[in-house]
């Protein structure tokens, strides 16, 4: 397929070359060796800039200059500038096949995850999500490291987030555990792990701090902001850090109003309750999944919704509700039904979740 003098022009260009260089280029090959003079008058190089565009073509390679009478000049060998061209397009198309495959692969989506080499960065972090948590922290440290954020989580507990603390004591004795009086100080509730564990910092259902225990023969840190990770260390928490070990301190109170963070441990405390009969009157705090809004929803507890394992219903260990789970409150306005974090199909993602009453 034959090009024509402006196409090849503007291809020159899109090259690399100006438009005068294009111009007097193209002018060299249909002239062959020829007269500067002649040259700019084929061309559209006005004659004051002729030398300067064929001096800046030569040190590109285009073209040489010689003297024979007068000035002359003519194409160089092609071998070089058709390779250069070649090269040219092998770019442009190895670009636009990267461009299609990103365009038809998509990443997943942006996340913050930080490997750091240093513990105190992964405390110093912790201490600020800490203070800037609305909610929920979940905290698994050793006694060594208690004090270091004992200011964090007490202004935390002072202004009603929920702080659960997983605390562990060299060689697992009791003996070096802050008394009840600290503890009431600095959380909601707290248990004793009696084996070493890695350092673990969960706020908000959003952010993470995570470091290897001390015995670890790698150290690192690994701070996440993003909901998805968090979930992953939220259920390492739950089940290796917190539900299988006993209290040792808890500021909650038995009788209503309870207020519950996570909705599988009030499934847990009320699926009995709905068995036996009684009416729970329930509060929930939270985001309407379809509009992401904030919502509030009041109301009789009708059912709950636990999928998975039959046997899940009363079982004393939160990883037994595994599965789907959700709660059935029948409002003024209809029957609603309430889902924990992440929740899809429900309408509603419970943040805070109060038993006002049960009767």
């Amino acid at each position: 397929m034959r090009v024509d003098r402006a196409e090849l022009t503007e291809t020159l260009e899109d090259a690399g070359l100006s438009p005068y260089q294009a111009d007097a280029y193209v002018t060299v090959l249909e002239l062959g060796a020829a007269p500067v003079t002649r040259i700019a008058d084929a061309s559209g190089v006005p004659d004051p800039r002729i030398y300067d565009v064929l001096r800046d073509l030569e040190s590109a390679g285009y073209i040489e200059t010689y003297e024979q009478e007068s000035l002359y000049a003519r194409a160089n060998s092609l071998d070089e500038i058709t390779e250069d061209l070649r090269t040219r397009a092998s770019r442009f198309t190895a670009a636009t096949e990267e461009i299609e495959r990103r365009w038809n692969e998509p990443s997943v989506e942006q996340s913050t995850v930080s490997i750091v080499t240093r513990f105190e960065t992964v405390v110093k972090n912790a201490d600020e999500f800490i203070r800037e948590a609305e909610m929920q922290v979940n905290v698994s440290l050793g006694v060594e490291h208690f004090e270091r954020l004992r200011p964090a989580l007490q202004a935390a507990t002072e202004r009603g987030v929920r702080v659960n603390l997983s605390i562990h004591t060299p060689d697992g004795e009791a003996e070096a555990l802050p008394d009840s009086e600290e503890l009431a100080e600095v959380c909601s509730e707290a248990r004793h792990r009696r084996l070493p564990s890695p350092f673990v910092v969960i706020v908000d259902r959003t952010k993470t701090c995570f470091a290897p225990h001390a015995g670890s023969t790698n150290e690192y840190g690994v701070l996440v902001d993003d909901r998805t990770h968090t979930y992953v260390f939220h259920w390492y928490f739950l089940t290796t850090q917190w539900d299988t070990w006993k209290p040792i301190y808890t500021a909650r109170n038995d009788e209503p109003p309870i207020d519950y963070i996570d909705i599988r441990y009030c499934i847990r405390d009320v699926a009995p309750l709905l068995r036996d009969g009684a009416t729970v009157r329930i509060r929930i705090e939270g985001t309407d999944t379809d509009s992401g809004t904030d919502r509030v929803v009041e109301g009789v507890l009708s059912d709950v919704v636990v999928t998975g394992d039959d046997d899940a219903v009363g079982a004393d260990t939160v990883a037994s509700y595994g599965g789907r789970v959700g709660l059935i409150v029948e409002t003024d306005d209809g029957p609603v039904e309430v889902g924990g974090w992440g929740a899809m199909v429900e309408a509603v993602e419970a943040h805070r979740i109060t038993v006002v009453s049960v009767d």
